[in-house]
């Protein structure tokens, strides 16, 4: 197949461009290309926006006979157009722009320069402000917030997964990117989660655009590849398992679950304890993970299976994390409040905020979501997002090496959580932070998600 990665697409790939323009004259540029010693390029789930370092070797003839730190000069802000491919012609060609600039040595000829370069927007965060009211779908806030002139303005590509429930709240004067991580953890989807069982978003950047993701919109994905990782050689491809896209060169599972910090997260179960000023109504419940399970999107077989012994039976006995809200009514009305019909006073009683249906149910999913995690790393494959859905699997641990039956609990769908694209003058590779939120392997390599 041609479009596998294979161990050939791990060597040496092509930096097109790497072009980065002076902030005193826009037409004026020096390219570090061609004196790149490595570039590094990352994604995450849990990152507001795309990162890279360039590492560079400076040379006193950059710019009229002085480097291109002293010549340019480089101090901060500057656009860096990014262009680079990988052996399959994946191509990234991104806008980016010098967040950090780190002298790593000094000699008589030249120097050693790192650029840690970021988006337009993470600059543009810390220069605006939130100070307007929000009525409305927590989707449309998060897609007015990021496209309106008044705040981030951007012209990138949006991804925004609908939400089912309406938020009202004024800014504040928060930054944009505080805003909606905030909004996230309040936010149902109206497609693929049902409201009291399910809750959780992530706000992210790709080099793709903005995305706002549910967390189970995330494994309802179609699998983007399948890749495998056994002690057989690939040979380039010769020997690559029939479906797969490409075979991990390192692999590393952490599947253990650390009992305490899941409990402090209320991964499993939780309890919420609600109190409206209005009329003095108190209001204590608990949920349990596992009586909810048949109605969330799963990446594997089931949730991880606790021990019973520390079950504590009884109404309200079950939680290892408690939390407290007031119900929110009459803070933020939708409507007029002047004229006849006076619509923000009728509509003064109804909850701005559900905290029974959504409060809790996103802390378990966020909680769930990193139970079984693993790290690979294959040749450099610039197709892949943070965010997307890979099919792995791998061999049971036998005193065979070279058995390759497929691992039933380890293996099947994770999320992408972190990317790291590397490339240097020798090599390229991608390496994979992945998670998901259950054990058990459903589906296969060809399949993706479709129960076997």
């Amino acid at each position: 197949m041609s479009n596998q990665v294979v161990s050939k697409s791990a060597e040496a790939s092509n930096i097109i461009q790497l072009d980065v323009f002076s902030n005193k004259n826009s037409s004026e540029s020096v390219s570090v290309a061609g004196g790149t010693v490595n570039l590094m390029y990352y994604e995450s789930i849990l990152q507001d926006s795309i990162r890279a370092s360039v590492t560079f070797a400076d040379t006193g003839n950059s710019v009229n006979n002085k480097t291109a730190l002293d010549g340019l000069p480089i101090v901060g802000q500057e656009k860096v157009q990014v262009k680079f491919s990988d052996n399959n012609e994946n191509e990234l060609n991104l806008v980016m722009y010098v967040n950090k600039v780190t002298p790593l040595s000094d000699d008589t000829t030249k120097s050693l320069v790192q650029l840690d370069l970021t988006s337009k927007e993470f600059i543009m965060n810390e220069k605006v402000r939130l100070n307007a009211r929000f009525d409305g779908k927590i989707s449309d806030h998060i897609r007015r917030i990021l496209t309106d002139s008044n705040f981030l303005g951007t012209e990138k590509t949006l991804d925004i997964e609908e939400t089912s429930n309406n938020y009202n709240f004024i800014g504040n004067n928060r930054k944009p990117y505080y805003a909606m991580n905030w909004l996230s953890k309040k936010a149902v989807s109206s497609q693929y989660q049902e409201k009291g069982k399910s809750a959780g978003y992530f706000f992210y950047e790709t080099s793709e655009g903005f995305k706002f993701k549910s967390i189970d919109g995330l494994f309802s994905q179609q699998k983007k590849k399948s890749i495998i990782y056994n002690q057989s050689p690939d040979s380039r491809g010769e020997n690559m398992p029939a479906g797969y896209d490409a075979k991990a060169l390192e692999y590393e599972k952490d599947n253990r679950v650390n009992v305490q910090d899941k409990l402090h997260l209320g991964a499993f179960s939780t309890r919420t304890i609600l109190f409206d000023p209005f009329n003095c109504y108190y209001e204590v419940m608990s949920k349990d993970a596992q009586e909810e399970q048949d109605s969330l999107k799963l990446a594997g077989k089931e949730l991880p299976v606790l021990n019973k012994e520390f079950i504590r039976s009884g109404t309200n006995k079950e939680f290892s994390r408690t939390t407290y809200m007031l119900i929110d009514k009459g803070t933020l009305p939708t409507g007029s409040g002047v004229g006849k019909d006076q619509e923000q006073i009728k509509k003064s009683t109804e909850e701005n905020f559900d905290p029974r249906n959504i409060l809790n149910q996103s802390i378990r999913r966020y909680g769930q979501l990193f139970s079984s995690k693993a790290t690979i790393t294959i040749a450099g494959d610039f197709s892949l997002h943070a965010g997307d859905v890979i099919f792995l699997d791998v061999p049971e641990l036998q005193t065979d090496t070279k058995n390759d039956d497929v691992n039933k609990e380890n293996g099947g769908l994770y999320i992408i959580a972190d990317l790291c694209h590397y490339i240097s003058p020798k090599e390229t590779y991608t390496k994979l932070n992945l998670v998901r939120d259950s054990f058990g392997r459903i589906g296969n390599h060809t399949s993706g998600n479709i129960p076997l």
